[in-house]
């Protein structure tokens, strides 16, 4: 399988964002202040509807499929998922990737971004990383992200990316209508999340159990909601630093397997 059939759904994904979020730009400035408001408030609306499907419902499908006849097994995999995201953020505040994150927003400000007009009014570098960082949260963390790359790491199968790439397309009109050229720059951590997880999907991820991919949308469904409410302006949570939480629950998994055989992976 060539590099294209393993990258193919992420290159179509970075276009679709550079277009869309291009023409949001474009026109925010002709869209009204309280309306470039609702947007934003309906984007983080949606948000939520897509963590709450990764975070509550994945994790019913997981007991449903998993836990039959075992009373605990929700519990277990709750731990998995509260210690993967615990521990990802300890590990996210130590590395301190959100404060990283903005900084790399704000230097790519500076070096391109100028000062662009945003309604009329002059974008900042704060607002410029702000618009980089949700967007970029928002485009790599969901069930469609995680498992688009997966299938078209190993399986060469760009379909869901396709997907994701005509909804991230208009949803990146919105956010950069609303919150600025930073969004336009989001493509710089499409392309390098979904490409480097798509890599690693194709040589590493082959072996991984099912329960293990499931739990990692889980926990990608906490950082979506965390995101929500970001953009909501309800609490200002570091996302970025959570993200190490998605990766953990493969390594969780197999710990406790290997500790007793049985307790996550129970026979179907």
């Amino acid at each position: 399988m060539g590099l294209w059939s393993v990258l193919n759904g992420t290159i179509v994904n970075v276009m679709t964002v550079a277009i869309g979020s291009s023409v949001g730009v474009l026109f925010a400035a002709r869209i009204p202040d309280r309306y470039q408001k609702i947007i934003l408030n309906c984007l983080g609306l949606v948000t939520i509807l897509l963590g709450v499907n990764a975070a509550v419902i994945v994790m019913g499908d997981i007991v449903g499929e998993y836990g039959q006849g075992i009373p605990t097994y929700g519990a277990r995999v709750a731990m998995v998922v509260v210690g993967s995201l615990i521990v990802g953020a300890l590990v996210g505040t130590a590395l301190r990737l959100h404060e990283r994150l903005e900084g790399l927003g704000k230097s790519i400000h500076s070096r391109f971004g100028g000062d662009g007009q945003v309604n009329g009014e002059v974008e900042g570098s704060g607002r410029f990383a702000e618009g980089f960082l949700s967007a970029s949260v928002i485009f790599c963390v969901g069930p469609l992200t995680l498992l688009g790359c997966l299938n078209n790491g190993m399986r060469g199968d760009p379909s869901l990316l396709y997907i994701k790439s005509f909804l991230d397309g208009f949803c990146s009109m919105a956010l950069a209508a609303s919150l600025g050229f930073g969004v336009v720059f989001s493509i710089v951590t499409v392309l390098l999340f979904q490409g480097g997880l798509s890599l690693t999907a194709h040589y590493v991820a082959t072996d991984l159990p099912e329960v293990s991919l499931q739990l990692m949308n889980v926990v990608g469904g906490l950082v979506l909601i965390a995101t929500a409410l970001m953009i909501l302006d309800i609490k200002k949570i570091p996302v970025a630093n959570l993200l190490p939480g998605i990766f953990l629950p493969p390594v969780a998994v197999w710990l406790v397997e290997k500790i007793h055989h049985g307790v996550l992976i129970t026979a179907q």
